[in-house]
């Protein structure tokens, strides 16, 4: 995966630490996971939501 330079430095900057012995705030870092993956499921939610209305709207309930 190909992350820009200046995306990866700013990324960088945020998880850093000097405090530990990695480098990085795990602390920080996931909880940065956590939400980003809590915005995308809320995302997801919503388009399979959209989805379902479109299927349950394409059904023709009409009798011949």
């Amino acid at each position: 995966m190909h992350v820009p330079e200046a995306r990866y430095a700013e990324i960088a900057r945020e998880i850093a630490s000097d405090d530990s012995p990695v480098g990085i705030d795990a602390k920080k870092t996931h909880i940065i996971i956590i939400h980003l993956l809590e915005r995308i499921e809320r995302r997801l939610d919503a388009i399979e939501a959209e989805l379902r209305e479109r299927e349950e709207g394409s059904y023709d309930t009409r009798a011949d």
